[in-house]
């Protein structure tokens, strides 16, 4: 039984590694093969205001998502200064309301009732003249008298005109200038108050795409600044394959090319890709190209562009690029 069963193992082994050959062999025949690195972008993440950091809330390693909170600052005095900035939106909003409404019924019948009053103050100033008037005819009255009451008369009939267009206003209701000046009050009232939230948003840290916390460079309690990076990300995506072709091959290499990307750890796991820059410039072969040739050889930059799902590539992994018509 223990013989059988070693066997097995054996044949399992001998199949798998003729089937490995097999992949390679296919994927070398009339296949361009290239040797590159991982390369991915990196991205430094620092607060976009000044301010104590408060926490921070992801470490070396972590997996981030696009508007993920790393960290925040200490916005308390703007928070204070925005609330008192609701409180002056809210006051200049029940102005322009007010204004827009025009006068309540109330408003108008206490001016109608003053009105009445002053019209009744005229009729007893007419009577109190004519009755002075003819008391002067008999002699009865001075003539400072009658004037006196010709006076009040002019008084009383003046108080009735300005009563008059008191009311004449309070029923037309506020200027259109009045209500436009409330208006730009409020607006600016309302802008006050979104500067102070984009002020106290700028307190909050987010990762701007997917990737991978590879640095965190301050701690709570440190003072950041735009200048100072907080995080530096490994980004996801886009992700490709730094690759150097020498002039002969060059013809053999096109955009869109389909490509096979293996790792020295997992050969047995290939990634596919496809080409999706080729340098129009040539430059000196790179002391970190692994080929052959001579280093004095001109090359062409290449990046094959993969699609790593699994985000089993890592910066800098050595790789092996295949680059064939069928593949």
């Amino acid at each position: 039984m223990k013989k059988r069963v070693v066997f097995v193992f054996l044949l399992l082994v001998v199949l798998g590694g003729v089937w490995l050959w097999c992949c390679h062999r296919g994927w070398g025949e009339g296949a361009l093969v290239l040797y590159g690195n991982v390369d991915i972008r990196q991205v430094s993440l620092a607060f976009d205001a000044n301010g104590r950091i408060v926490s921070l809330l992801k470490e070396e390693g972590d997996l981030v998502k696009t508007g993920d909170v790393l960290g925040k600052l200490d916005t308390r005095t703007l928070e204070l200064q925005a609330k008192r900035a609701e409180a002056d939106v809210a006051a200049q909003q029940q102005t322009v309301r007010r204004l827009r409404n025009g006068s309540r019924p109330e408003e108008i019948a206490e001016v109608e009732a003053r009105l009445a009053s002053a019209l009744s103050d005229l009729q007893r100033a007419e009577a109190d003249l004519a009755r002075k008037t003819q008391l002067h005819q008999a002699r009865a009255v001075s003539v400072q008298d009658v004037d006196r009451a010709r006076n009040d008369m002019e008084v009383a009939r003046a108080r009735v005109e300005e009563v008059r267009a008191a009311l004449r206003l309070i029923r037309i209701g506020p200027r259109e200038e009045e209500i436009a000046a409330a208006e730009a009050q409020l607006a600016a009232a309302e802008a006050q108050l979104e500067l102070l939230r984009h002020e106290i948003e700028k307190g909050t840290l987010r990762s701007p795409s997917d990737g991978v916390i590879r640095s965190r460079l301050l701690e709570p309690g440190d003072m950041a600044s735009p200048q100072k990076p907080v995080y530096t990300i490994a980004l996801t995506q886009p992700k490709w394959i730094r690759v150097f072709v020498h002039e002969p091959e060059l013809g053999r290499v096109r955009p869109g090319m389909k490509a096979r990307v293996v790792a020295d750890g997992k050969p047995e796991a290939p990634i596919e890709g496809k080409v999706g820059y080729i340098s129009s410039v040539a430059e000196f072969t790179p002391k970190s190209v692994q080929t052959e040739e001579l280093r004095t050889h001109l090359v062409y930059e290449v990046r094959v562009l993969v699609e790593d799902p699994k985000d089993s590539l890592r910066l800098g992994q050595p790789v092996t690029v295949y680059l064939a018509e069928s593949l």
